[in-house]
């Protein structure tokens, strides 16, 4: 109640000081150089591969068990998802299946940690290393979760939260949040997200309208 009665007497409803300070938190947190908040766990993933570049003629590979965005921003993003089965006793991708999936239009890997588990990441990063494909985990069910000591969304290209009300961490609403290591990847997502301005009106690329509102980013704040 104290954050939202903060954030309704400054009138900073879009950006600002409990943005960017959820975006500092979520960094530190998850082991990652850089975290931009954005409007949803969906427009996460589908910004993560915007900024990759992939789009129609790509093949993206991800788990044939999920919820529907992990594979429907795969599609919105014109590439097409390849189907990998699960490991029946974590509900995970099944990581010795994958390099049988591979072929020459792959260009990601798109791991889901399910259920607050995370894959078994290293051996996935070694295959993306081998076939030089970029890799995005879709991390929305598992923020905070470890593997081998690193976090999620730590351990990709860019890793990819949802704060929907169910979620790990939930807000009061849709949000979301993409994380990464390398500073020029996420300095084009977080273009991608404001309409590609900087400064304001001044458009280097065609972005869309992905922010997630102060509100949201204070209460999240509180609960994480």
């Amino acid at each position: 109640d104290d954050a939202v009665r903060r954030v309704m007497e400054s009138t900073r409803f879009i950006g600002g000081p409990e943005v960017t300070g959820l975006e500092d938190e979520v960094a530190r947190y998850s082991q990652c150089a850089t975290a931009v908040a954005c409007a949803s766990g969906t427009d996460a993933l589908l910004l993560a591969m915007w900024a990759l570049g992939l789009g129609p003629g790509d093949e993206v590979i991800t788990s044939a068990y999920s919820f529907f965005a992990s594979a429907g921003t795969i599609a919105n993003n014109g590439a097409t998802p390849v189907f990998v089965d699960i490991d029946p006793r974590t509900y995970n991708i099944d990581v010795h299946k994958i390099e049988a999936a591979i072929t020459p239009r792959t260009k990601a890997i798109m791991p889901v940690h399910l259920y607050g588990q995370c894959v078994d990441m290293t051996s996935i990063r070694a295959l993306a290393e081998r076939h030089k494909l970029w890799l995005i985990e879709d991390a929305a069910q598992a923020i905070g979760s470890e593997w081998e000591g690193r976090r999620a969304g730590s351990m990709g290209d860019f890793g990819c939260f949802s704060f929907f009300p169910s979620k790990n961490l939930g807000g009061a609403g849709d949000g979301g949040m993409i994380v990464s290591n390398n500073a020029e990847y996420a300095d084009r997502a977080r273009l991608l997200c404001n309409h590609g301005a900087r400064p304001k009106y001044d458009h280097a690329l065609i972005g869309t309208n992905s922010r997630l509102d102060a509100l949201q980013a204070a209460i999240l704040r509180v609960k994480l």
